[in-house]
């Protein structure tokens, strides 16, 4: 396990354009019922294969794991379909948790801008590693658990302030999408295994 960088030059990183505009209060209102149809296609892209077993999202996880630690590859076309639907889960996981009230794109980046640094499997990624890694990031998901549950509590005043004022305070904003980035990293670390290098203990 390498020491933690710093978090600016970590191989995944989120930031979300903080809107300046008044929000809109209907939206806001209704935004379980707004983003139905995006739960549905993040369902379909993640959900059963038809045969019974895991979905496709778990497939483009269990397959550079695979691969390497049985080859030391990970193949292209594998990381660009995990960094898109990254990207437009963020999207949508950002528009539930009311940041915006753009709906989520397929395809465009909007006020959500997602990077995966593409690794290079034989240089950079211990072949033995990525099987224990769900192992080491333990004391981070005891962290988010905690950290998630306050982000509800952030988001449901954030809610009411939208509401009363159009606007999302500042100060849940970027603690909100802090924990986003934070998870982000733990999952570019444990699941997508596009890095060795522990994910820092932060928001920033």
């Amino acid at each position: 396990m390498t020491p933690a960088p710093t978090t600016a030059d970590y191989p995944a990183r989120l930031s979300i354009d903080y809107s300046d505009r008044s929000l809109n209060r209907l939206s806001t209102l209704l935004r379980p019922i707004y983003a139905i149809p995006s739960i549905l296609v993040l369902l379909l892209l993640g959900g059963s294969n038809g045969r019974g077993g895991g979905g496709a999202g778990i497939q483009l996880i269990l397959g550079p794991l695979v691969m390497i630690l049985f080859r030391r590859k990970y193949p292209r076309w594998w990381f660009d379909w995990n960094l898109e639907f990254q990207r437009f889960s963020t999207r949508v996981i950002a528009y539930l948790l009311l940041i915006g009230d753009q709906w989520p794109s397929t395809d465009d980046d909007q006020a959500v801008h997602l990077e995966l640094d593409y690794p290079d499997a034989g240089q950079d990624l211990n072949r033995w590693l990525p099987p224990f890694k769900w192992l080491l990031v333990l004391p981070h998901v005891v962290v988010l658990a905690v950290l998630w549950f306050a982000v509800g509590l952030c988001v449901l005043a954030a809610w009411f302030a939208i509401l009363f004022t159009g606007r999302y305070p500042r100060g849940l904003f970027d603690f909100v999408v802090g924990v986003m980035r934070w998870s982000l990293r733990v999952n570019a670390y444990a699941l997508l295994l596009i890095t060795d290098r522990y994910p820092p203990f932060s928001t920033d």
